[in-house]
């Protein structure tokens, strides 16, 4: 994580990250909230994306009083356009692009006779097209800087669960979408890390299928079983700077991903015996 430059009397340690320029889509709350601290503790000055411009705001002050550089920047990853916008504000202001985060996406739940086709399309639409924006706005800067490209999956990439069709069938290509453009990409020199998280702290089960917030909701999944966002970032930011293809975060995500690679029985003889109901909308959602 840290590198260092030494002299005959000298030796100074620098962030990961000193100089560079990070840009983060979804970086208004959870995993991307977490990510755009982490980068800019680790030195990098960091651009700010997201739909929820005051949150943004109130990030990037927070970094800036922290002596930390950093942009807000409104854009909505399923709008053609926004992130083009955003990439060239960013290289405008704070330079040329070094990592770029596609983070930005929501979870689309429910048994498949209650979905609509438009309930796939909007989940495709934020969480795989609005990956595919994001590394089309920074392709160039990334082939530049022969940075890193990181998206944010999900151990649902891996294993799918009962009322999670939509959700796992997004995160099923988005791990295939990283796998194959780390090949594509290697001989540019740019970094492919897939990050596929368990349960980390974040909003992800207060937003209903039309991507709207109800703060109030309780979160299904218990506390102690939540990874805090700031030590997930940590391990994230640690994983791209050592350029690694994928990292599993949170220990019941790995434990999940290597039964469901070396023994997929046993993760479909616990679904059926304990009668796993999957994920469900936040109370009070239509």
């Amino acid at each position: 994580m840290w590198g260092a430059i030494s002299g005959p009397h000298t030796a100074i340690d620098l962030p990961a990250f000193d100089g560079k320029v990070a840009f983060i889509t979804g970086a208004s709350s959870g995993i991307g909230a977490a990510l755009a601290r982490e980068f800019a503790r680790q030195g990098a000055a960091v651009a700010l994306t997201a739909r929820r411009t005051d949150r943004l705001e109130q990030l990037a002050v927070e970094l800036m009083r922290e002596g930390r550089r950093a942009l807000a920047l409104t854009a909505d990853v399923t709008r053609d356009g926004d992130l083009e916008s955003a990439a060239k504000t960013t290289r405008d202001a704070l330079g040329a692009i070094d990592v770029v985060v596609a983070n930005a996406g929501f979870g689309v739940v429910g048994p498949v006779d209650r979905l609509t086709l438009d309930d796939y399309r909007r989940q495709f639409e934020t969480n795989v097209f609005g990956v595919l924006r994001t590394l089309y706005a920074t392709r160039e800067d990334l082939e530049r800087s022969r940075g890193r490209f990181v998206v944010i999956g999900s151990v649902s990439g891996h294993l799918a669960m009962p009322n999670t069709s939509a959700y796992a069938m997004s995160k099923f290509a988005v791990r295939a979408f990283a796998e194959s453009l780390g090949y594509e990409l290697r001989s540019r020199r740019i970094s492919v890390t897939l990050v596929s998280p368990g349960y980390v702290e974040s909003e992800l089960h207060r937003v209903d299928n039309r991507g709207v917030l109800h703060p109030d909701a309780p979160d299904a999944v218990p506390a102690w079983l939540r990874m805090d966002g700031a030590r997930a970032a940590r391990q994230i930011v640690a994983a791209v700077a050592r350029r690694r293809s994928e990292v599993v975060i949170t220990g019941h995500g790995k434990a999940a991903v290597f039964l469901q690679r070396h023994a997929p029985w046993l993760i479909a003889l616990g679904v059926r015996r304990f009668a796993v109901k999957g994920r469900s909308e936040p109370k009070g959602a239509v």
